[in-house]
């Protein structure tokens, strides 16, 4: 079956791989296949959990084809895309997108950028969505999982540092919940797609203080929550520095250098801070409410629809100019 195929740091092709074996999970035929920061890392040869030659892709909408008594076949699904051991301490505690080895579908494993794949029946979602819809599920509970991190509840006041398809899914999660959303970023057409996903203010740190703005908007006090989505030392610094005394701090990115922090901070607010990997079930199905409630713009999320040949080129696009992306989805069975 025909697939995609990143052979080495820039250089994607279109090949051919057999198809799996029975045992592996329910077939799938996919239909859309998302891509995020951590396949355009890949693609630069910058992402350290990845090896090549490897297919990408964990974010998916698909069709199921036959092999569960379950789900009908024509069901149009979506899935976790991750591999957890069973054995580690997280798993032992139930926290199995933390898992010590976690595989997740192209990164460290072979993952959906091609016409079928199989996958464990017990990780398949369906919902009452479209397949753009389906194929975002999984971007927005990362950000939805951050947001179950951080204990956001509607008493609370949360700066999300970074609009892309990570932040607007922890803007969108911190808004369904009822909580003051304030969205920061350094585009304004970022920040007017966070006002579109529930965030009640918006600052553009490429004109404004962020200190000062955040100072403004909470009275001198700081949010309550701060996330931090885009993987910067100055940003990694920010969230601490601007979170209020006994506040959350939530880190989803990785920072790419090592980040020198003022520690005092840490005991003088009593701070809890926080790390937020991958989503657990619950937040998918939390995405998938939302989702069906109709509560986020789908078609401003997406920049672009590229087929699978096109896709190559699409990786070279994003790559020279990143900010203009939020999310490039690819359509794999093209006519489905």
């Amino acid at each position: 079956m025909k697939t995609l195929i990143l052979k080495e740091p820039a250089r994607m092709e279109v090949g051919v791989v057999a198809e799996q074996e029975a045992n592996e999970g329910v077939l799938l035929r996919v239909e859309l296949v998302g891509l995020c920061g951590s396949d355009l890392n890949s693609f630069r040869g910058k992402n350290p959990l990845f090896s090549f030659p490897r297919i990408l892709g964990h974010e998916v909408a698909a069709t199921v084809i036959s092999g569960t008594k379950k789900i009908a076949p024509g069901t149009q699904v979506t899935f976790l895309p991750y591999r957890s051991c069973g054995e580690c301490s997280a798993c032992r505690s139930c926290r199995f997108n933390a898992c010590r080895n976690n595989q997740t579908l192209g990164v460290q494993c072979d993952g959906a950028l091609r016409e079928y794949l199989r996958v464990p029946e017990e990780k398949l979602f369906t919902a009452k969505l479209s397949l753009k819809e389906l194929c975002l599920v999984e971007p927005l509970s990362i950000g939805f999982h951050a947001v179950s991190r951080g204990r956001i509840t509607k008493y609370d006041t949360v700066a999300i540092v970074g609009c892309g398809g990570v932040g607007l899914g922890a803007v969108a999660a911190s808004s369904y919940r009822g909580a003051r959303t304030i969205a920061v970023d350094v585009s304004d057409e970022k920040l007017a797609t966070a006002r579109e996903c529930g965030a009640t203010d918006t600052i553009n740190t490429a004109i404004h203080d962020i200190h000062d703005a955040l100072a403004r908007l909470t009275d001198g006090h700081g949010p309550d929550v701060v996330i931090e989505a885009i993987g910067l030392p100055q940003t990694f610094r920010a969230a601490v520095e601007e979170v209020a005394f006994a506040g959350r701090v939530v880190y989803i990115g990785y920072a790419k250098e090592p980040v020198s922090y003022e520690t005092r901070l840490f005991v003088q607010k009593e701070l809890d801070i926080l790390g937020s990997r991958n989503a657990q079930p619950s937040d998918f199905q939390e995405v998938i409410a939302m989702l069906e409630a109709a509560k986020f713009p789908v078609e401003k999320a997406i920049s672009k629809i590229v087929s699978l040949e096109e896709a190559p080129a699409a990786f070279v696009e994003w790559t020279t100019n990143p900010g203009c992306f939020a999310k490039i989805m690819v359509q794999v069975n093209s006519g489905n």
